[in-house]
């Protein structure tokens, strides 16, 4: 018996359609994650990155649980001394809210080459309209 494996030009890509509108930030990150990896595929795995692609929408209406918004922080430094900046939930939600759901969803991608590719198969919007739509086809969003 033979293990069957997919040529990279045999790999079909999806297109699917998430509505984050009211959702739980963690639980969406995962299922995103989860496409994106194309783990739901009959032949996933190996050297291949076989996922699909994902637009998500309505990135504001993002909900969180606890006390997150004002607990949560991210961080960056400059590389100088006295570079280190914070940024609540919030204040992040605020400035950018697309970010929050990438970092999230970066978070639990593997740390591999793969990485970066998923990643910019990730197609993030604030509010209802994008340019999708003709890949997406007929479609309804995916909420729950």
């Amino acid at each position: 018996m033979k293990t069957p494996t997919l040529k990279p030009t045999e790999i079909k890509r999806a297109w699917h359609l998430i509505d984050l509108d009211g959702q739980i930030l963690g639980r969406a990150s995962t299922k995103i994650a989860s496409l994106l990896m194309g783990k739901g595929k009959l032949l996933s795995g190996g050297g291949l990155d076989s996922g699909d692609y994902v637009v998500a929408i309505n990135s504001d209406k993002i909900k969180v649980t606890g006390k997150k918004l004002t607990d949560k922080s991210y961080y960056s430094h400059s590389g100088f001394p006295g570079g280190l900046k914070e940024l609540s939930l919030s204040q992040l939600m605020e400035k950018d809210s697309r970010r929050v759901i990438e970092k999230a969803v970066k978070g639990m991608l593997p740390k591999n080459k793969h990485q970066q590719p998923r990643l910019r198969r990730l197609k993030l919007f604030a509010s209802n309209e994008h340019p999708y739509s003709a890949e997406l086809g007929l479609k309804k969003a995916e909420s729950k």
